[in-house]
C-alpha cells in the first residue's frame, strides 16, 4: 500500500522534532565558549544578517517565535554586552537591536566554528538534495503561516 501524503508529512515532522533537538545540542556546545546559547546565537544571528536593524517583534516575526521569547534573550544579551538597543525612528517604544563589538565577534567566531561542521553535515549529499529539501520546508512552513494560532485554516487546501 503506498504511503498518504499525511504519513508522509507526519514523519517529516517528527524528523524536523528530533533535528532540531540536535540542532540545539550542537549547537550549545559549538558556541557556548563563547557565552551563548543556541538561543542566543539565533538572535545575534537574526540581527548580524539583517539587511538594516530590526525591533524584537520583527526579528520574532522572522525567525517565527513569540516575540516575548525573543526580548527575554535579548535582553540578556544586552545585560552582557552582545547587544544594545537604539532608538526606532518609526516607533517610540520598539527600539532596534544592534550587535556591539562583542556581539560582532561572538557572532564572527560561532560563524567560524559552524562552517566546518555544516560542511561536515553535508558531505556526500547533493547540493540539489539541499535545495530541494529546503523547498519543500519552505513550503509547509508558508502552509502553516497561514493558519490562526488555535489552529483554523486560512483556507490553505487549494492554494499553490
Amino acid at each position: 500500500m503506498a504511503r498518504t501524503a499525511h504519513a508522509a508529512v507526519t514523519e517529516l515532522v517528527l524528523e524536523i522534532f528530533r533535528l532540531n533537538g540536535e540542532l540545539i545540542a550542537m549547537g550549545d556546545a559549538l558556541v557556548g565558549e563563547l557565552g551563548l546559547t543556541s538561543a542566543r546565537w539565533q538572535v545575534i544571528g537574526a540581527i548580524a544578517l539583517a539587511a538594516t536593524p530590526l525591533s524584537i517583534a520583527q526579528i520574532a516575526r522572522n525567525m517565527g517565535l513569540a516575540r516575548q521569547s525573543v526580548q527575554r534573550v535579548a535582553n540578556e544579551l544586552a545585560a552582557e554586552g552582545f547587544v544594545h538597543f537604539a532608538p526606532n525612528p518609526h516607533h517610540r517604544r520598539a527600539k532596534l537591536a544592534r550587535l556591539t563589538p562583542r556581539g560582532e565577534s561572538a557572532y564572527a567566531a560561532a560563524t567560524a566554528r559552524w562552517t566546518p561542521k555544516a560542511s561536515g553535515l553535508a558531505a556526500g549529499v547533493k547540493i540539489r538534495d539541499i535545495d530541494a529539501a529546503l523547498a519543500v520546508l519552505r513550503h509547509i512552513r508558508t502552509r502553516m503561516e497561514r493558519l490562526d494560532p488555535s489552529g483554523a485554516k486560512k483556507d490553505i487546501r487549494n492554494d499553490a
